[in-house]
């Protein structure tokens, strides 16, 4: 299996840019999901998809912490399917793919593991949690519309692991704004597969997150 690690956001909504060369416990936060990958026996090569401006920090990365798995370092695009397509466009005679944020940081050998064996069901197979809290739908004046029902939602995360011609069908399809890449292979008609994510998982998106992180960084470093 190969996988593609995106470090491509802008970072806007946390303030600061090139987010995933930020220090968490001691290390850049694109360290913490580069190292699990290079110590999983279940992966064989990585691509890493980065900002142009971040690319050389990316070698250097690699070079110092000794990622010998890391076959190239590309640059993203305008949205994150762009960048994922990016890093799929540089893996060939590839069977399966795992696709992971670097800005969840809290990647395990266990998370891959159970990836690993949900894929083989269906092909394509997405880390996700129960959600906790209760979702309700609004209208544009903020008035409740609805209340879903909690035990069926569940938070999607990644790891998102595919066969790989099959997420490669779906970039060519050239849909729109999608959420993840699973929601491209669902408008396909093709299952997903949930698998159990972890709660400490969590994505970096605002200030707060990074805070919560050196919690978790503490426990799990």
């Amino acid at each position: 299996m190969d996988a593609i690690v995106v470090a491509a956001g802008q970072g806007q909504r946390i303030g600061i840019p090139g987010k995933t060369l930020l220090s968490l416990g001691g290390k850049p936060l694109l360290a913490w999901s580069v190292d699990v990958c290079q110590k999983c026996d279940l992966i064989r090569r990585v691509v890493i998809v980065m900002n142009e401006s971040e690319i050389e920090r990316g070698w250097s990365l690699a070079k110092e912490r000794d990622w010998h798995k890391v076959s190239d370092i590309c640059s993203g695009g305008k949205r994150r399917q762009d960048s994922v397509n990016e890093g799929l466009s540089k893996l060939q005679e590839c069977e399966w793919i795992m696709i992971h944020d670097a800005a969840r940081p809290f990647l395990s050998l266990d998370l891959i593991e159970r990836g690993v064996k949900a894929v083989s069901e269906t092909g394509a197979a997405v880390a996700a949690v129960p959600v906790k809290d209760t979702i309700k739908i609004a209208d544009d004046n903020g008035l409740v519309r609805n209340t879903l029902e909690r035990g069926r939602l569940w938070a999607a995360q990644t790891p998102q692991i595919f066969r790989f011609r099959t997420i490669v069908e779906a970039h060519a399809a050239l849909l729109p704004d999608v959420f993840d890449d699973a929601e491209m292979v669902e408008r396909l008609g093709y299952k997903v597969q949930l698998f159990r994510g972890s709660y400490d998982n969590i994505k970096i998106t605002v200030a707060e997150d990074l805070l919560l992180a050196e919690v978790i960084s503490q426990r799990t470093g």
